[in-house]
């Protein structure tokens, strides 16, 4: 027996189109409901904005994940990472399952860019153990970055039994796939856009690594940057929603999976 499961992932850009052009906030909310997905994990989300409330009529008088989640995910978690005069941001997980537990583990290594994991166990119908969730936005700087990734695997190893189903996903700005080395060898999982087409490189006896998809920018994705990746499930499908409408709500596309979970 099995338990379908659908997840996605998008740096929403704080609800703003890309060079900060338009307020988008109310499109993404829609976008967002379209996906129709289980458990959502969000980058860049404006917990307060104190200005933007001032300049903008419709800007929401509530912090954006709740914005977001409002009638569609009863259950949802932020991690509050960059903190400013006039608000904060940091990441959401937004989830129609209830959060057993959440915590948001610091993992900044330069004082300029705060960076968080937003760690949520969630409740799952009929399994007898949690799915653990991880909501990721890594350095833009390579040496940060490799600090963070050995943070999360430590962080992973110490919270996660070995057996217990898990998701990382989010914004990992790493151009050359370093993350999926390291999360393959250390924890074990498989990013999804592999686990769903582990012979999409096989060419004329040829064997080439399925790469993520490309995800930013979103109106003509060049680089890697966002991902998801699974430890304990099965990938029925991968999706990535670049081009409009989805390239003139943030800079950075959205990806999505349909999933399934063994059920003891």
């Amino acid at each position: 027996m099995t338990l379908p499961i659908s997840v996605a992932t998008w740096n929403i850009h704080k609800g703003f189109s890309q060079f900060n052009r338009r307020m988008m906030v109310h499109e993404l909310r829609e976008r967002l409901r379209a996906l129709d997905a289980d458990i959502v994990f969000l980058q860049e989300v404006q917990g307060l904005h104190l200005k933007h409330a001032a300049q903008h009529a419709h800007w929401p008088s509530a912090p954006q994940h709740e914005f977001l989640a409002a009638g569609v995910w009863h259950n949802s978690a932020y991690g509050q990472n960059m903190v400013y005069d006039h608000g904060h941001h940091g990441n959401a997980i937004l989830s129609r399952f209830p959060i057993l537990h959440e915590y948001n583990q610091d993992v900044t290594h330069l004082r300029f860019e705060r960076r968080g994991l937003l760690h949520c166990a969630v409740e799952l119908p009929q399994l007898n153990q949690a799915l653990h969730c991880v909501c990721v936005h890594l350095s833009l700087f390579a040496r940060s970055r490799r600090w963070q990734l050995d943070a999360l695997a430590s962080y992973i190893d110490a919270m996660v039994m070995p057996d217990a189903p898990l998701l990382i996903a989010g914004d990992f700005n790493d151009w050359r796939n370093h993350a999926g080395e390291i999360l393959t060898q250390r924890l074990g999982l498989s990013e999804i856009f592999t686990s769903a087409n582990p012979n999409a490189g096989q060419r004329a006896g040829q064997h080439k690594a399925v790469r993520p998809s490309r995800s930013y920018p979103a109106a003509l994705p060049l680089f890697r940057l966002d991902r998801i990746y699974q430890r304990g499930l099965t990938v029925t499908a991968a999706h990535r929603h670049a081009g409009l409408p989805w390239s003139s709500i943030s800079d950075h596309a959205a990806l999505s999976a349909k999933l399934q979970i063994a059920i003891p």
